[in-house]
């Protein structure tokens, strides 16, 4: 899933020891630039992707991320895992075409209709008989 938004919070990264070895992770939250805007809190793990990506306050940047769950006494939490992060053009916000801010979370909105042209006023066929045999065109 993809998102695009600006990131409004870098929070201290968070660090420890595991059964595979020392880990490191970082959060941040991005806010969408749809008309009712939406915020969205992502995991960077690893240290290697965390300077690689270098993600900075106030960036415009598209986030890749997969959405997991976790059972840990009885209740349920939610873990969304950057995996790409790109940085994108300020100037070119909302104006990609066939790109909608916060495509990852729905269809975007319908489009209104465009106002219906009045039909052409139909031409009774001519008869037979006024017809030339030198002209078979219908008009």
């Amino acid at each position: 899933m993809e998102i695009q938004g600006k990131v409004i919070a870098v929070m201290e990264p968070k660090s420890g020891v595991s059964a595979r070895g020392e880990w490191k992770a970082q959060d941040y939250v991005i806010e969408t630039h749809d008309a009712y805007p939406r915020k969205m809190v992502f995991s960077v793990f690893g240290a290697d992707r965390i300077s690689r990506f270098n993600i900075q306050l106030g960036q415009e940047v598209n986030v890749s991320f997969d959405i997991d769950a976790h059972e840990y006494n009885g209740r349920w939490f939610n873990s969304i895992r950057a995996f790409d992060v790109r940085q994108v053009d300020p100037a070119s916000v909302g104006m990609q075409p066939g790109v909608v801010p916060g495509a990852a979370f729905g269809p975007a909105p319908a489009q209104p209709a465009a106002p219906a042209q009045p039909a052409a006023p139909v031409q009774p066929a001519a008869p037979a008989a006024e017809q030339s045999s030198e002209d078979d065109l219908p008009f």
